[in-house]
């Protein structure tokens, strides 16, 4: 090999997973992730972050989240599903949503996705203007330089195309056996064991 060629194929980009889903192998050992369905929003040598997209928040419902933000809304506020979206920064919010709504500081996830945090996103969800579809996310989840990439070795996840229909318009507790069908995988033959060539 000469070392003009060497040199390119040191210098390709690796493959990055944003805008692919992240889904949980079942002998995944960490509580907090277990049959976790989680959309890569960002993913590069710096690390990775996205937003669990199959939990549900248990402890408060869209519209009393506006209400503790203090944001107006009508009586009959449209219905946005909140989800937990990772154990980073609990306390912030993000919508995930589709890209037919854009705001300058969205960040394109993908063609067909992208992730707002703005209050204006929160306004226009509650009075129905918003993007066709969405979901709100308390808190990512995140991984640094590498990590992501170790633990997709180390077996923890597998990874598929994002599907709009799959993340919007799927109930939450279908979402992982239904990402993991899409992948045309069988949950009784998964392996727990790590392979490596």
């Amino acid at each position: 090999m000469s070392k003009q060629t060497f040199t390119r194929v040191r210098s390709r980009k690796p493959d990055y997973l944003r805008g692919k889903l992240l889904l949980a192998m079942p002998n995944m050992g960490d509580p907090r992730f277990e049959r976790s369905v989680i959309c890569l929003c960002e993913h590069s040598e710096e690390g990775a972050m996205g937003i669990i997209v199959n939990q549900p928040a248990e402890h408060i419902a869209f519209p009393e989240l506006m209400d503790q933000l203090e944001i107006p809304a009508p009586p009959n506020c449209a219905q946005v599903g909140v989800f937990t979206g990772g154990p980073v920064e609990p306390n912030r919010g993000f919508v995930l949503h589709s890209a037919d709504y854009l705001h300058d500081t969205s960040l394109i996830v993908s063609e067909l996705v992208a992730l707002s945090a703005t209050v204006d996103i929160l306004k226009a969800l509650a009075h129905g203007t918003g993007p066709q579809h969405s979901l709100l996310a308390l808190g990512y989840a995140g991984w640094g330089p590498g990590q992501l990439e170790a633990e997709i070795q180390e077996n923890a996840w597998l990874h598929t195309e994002a599907d709009p229909d799959l993340l919007f318009g799927t109930e939450a507790t279908l979402k992982w056996p239904l990402a993991m069908a899409k992948l045309g995988i069988d949950l009784s033959m998964l392996s727990t064991q790590a392979g490596h060539a």
